[in-house]
């Protein structure tokens, strides 16, 4: 009885604890109704993705995050590929759950409207290049001088010295320059056809972002982060992508790399698939779905050096094997001995997959400018549930107002800042 009594005392704690703490204890959900973030405010200042992703990935935790864009035109992504009601997807799926205000920077009063605000919230996230918001007297230090407390997230391309700290940054251009670009063919560049330098920095934004607000808690004190799309590349793919550039003694015995093992697609009767048999039982597995088991004593293939050594005639056999199948009879063989294995599919076959269904993955939403549209939820679950999507990406400058007020600007201030055309 002690012993029980002690753990059901200890279990009570470990409740409470998690309840103050907004931990997942899904016995109890009631304790997990706030987001994590909630409460928190994140002014964003931003063109294209880094920043705007990272603070709409705050924004689905519970962060109110405000916007500021110009007056004129505003984030060009707006207007960047497939749009409706004058917004694109592409801004659509990285501003959700955010407002939007219009301030002219370039005005000393714009710049006093905007510190009246960088005093009372926690976090400026913004990815101009080095230099422009001191230049706009909101910078970090004057910011931070004003609100000691305050998270400063400035998102370059190369980072602040160095001979291309002023060059303009893209996601082709960082793919290039932090070996994205050469890990992805076999002796001749090829890109990802994708941002995903933009989408790693904006992931490393976040989770450096919510670091320096948990030392916050603990110090007081905040601070200022730099963080550079050439630094958060390189960071995402060295692991595997310089596993040959990694050890630098001379008696390394190199090794071909995962990229050149693992990723292959295997072409069927009537299409394609994709396997992994890293594991000598995987390779068996393989071997006996498509009748091939006499490869398991053949000397060639033997152990993994024997293999690597003839890898491009052991491919050509398996290829030869894989085209005498169809899709389906080629995974059901292989799953069936426990070979890892998968349709390529296509963007429809994505969409429809029943383990997207499965896990509620997707949802549609309705937007008053851009009508029905697909969003992808977010992939975390706080307390073991979903979070919904924050609300529709905002019209250009649509919650100026709201904002202000809710800043504690009076109507006059506002209508005063209106007349000077500091904000619209």
């Amino acid at each position: 009885m002690p012993g029980q009594l002690l753990f059901i005392q200890s279990a009570v704690c470990a409740i409470l604890i998690a309840c103050r703490n907004n931990l997942a204890i899904q016995i109890y959900p009631e304790c997990n109704r706030m987001k994590p973030l909630q409460g928190l405010k994140i002014l964003e200042f931003s063109t294209m993705v880094t920043a705007s992703f990272a603070a709409m990935m705050m924004a689905e935790q519970g962060a109110e995050v405000i916007k500021v864009e110009p007056l004129l035109a505003g984030d060009p992504m707006r207007y960047l590929g497939t749009s409706k009601g004058g917004i694109s997807a592409l801004f659509g799926n990285c501003n959700r759950g955010k407002s939007s205000i219009r301030v002219d920077l370039k005005q000393a009063e714009g710049q006093a409207t905007i510190r009246q605000l960088a005093s009372q919230v926690d976090v400026v996230i913004h990815n101009y290049r080095p230099g422009v918001m001191d230049k706009l007297n909101l910078g970090s230090a004057a910011l931070r001088d004003l609100n000691p407390r305050l998270v400063y997230m400035a998102i370059s391309g190369f980072g602040t010295q160095g001979p291309l700290s002023s060059a303009p940054a893209y996601d082709p251009i960082i793919q290039a320059h932090a070996g994205f670009s050469a890990s992805q063919g076999l002796g001749s560049p090829t890109f990802i056809r994708n941002l995903m330098c933009d989408k790693i920095t904006a992931y490393t934004a976040c989770q450096a972002v919510t670091a320096a607000l948990y030392q916050r808690e603990r110090t007081g004190e905040g601070q200022h982060i730099d963080l550079s799309m050439l630094d958060a590349g390189l960071f995402f793919i060295f692991p595997d992508g310089f596993m040959n550039h990694t050890l630098l003694d001379d008696d390394v015995q190199q090794q071909p790399l995962l990229a050149d093992l693992l990723y292959n697609i295997s072409n069927t009767l009537d299409g394609g698939i994709t396997l992994s048999a890293g594991t000598p039982k995987q390779r068996a597995g393989v071997l006996k779905a498509i009748g091939q088991e006499a490869l398991l004593s053949d000397p060639r293939f033997a152990t993994m050096e024997d293999l690597t050594a003839n890898l491009a005639e052991y491919r050509a056999i398996l290829a030869a094997a894989f085209a005498k199948f169809t899709t389906v009879e080629l995974l059901t063989r292989l799953a069936d001995n426990d070979v890892p294995c998968a349709r390529c599919h296509d963007y429809a076959e994505v969409l429809e997959q029943p383990q997207l269904q499965a896990n509620d993955s997707i949802a549609v939403a309705q937007h008053p400018l851009m009508g029905a549209m697909r969003v992808v939820k977010s992939p975390a679950r706080f307390g073991g549930a979903r979070s919904q999507p924050g609300n529709a990406a905002p019209a250009h400058g649509e919650n100026t107002q709201a904002c202000l007020e809710g800043f504690g600007f009076s109507p006059e201030q506002q209508s005063a800042l209106r007349a000077q055309g500091v904000i619209d």
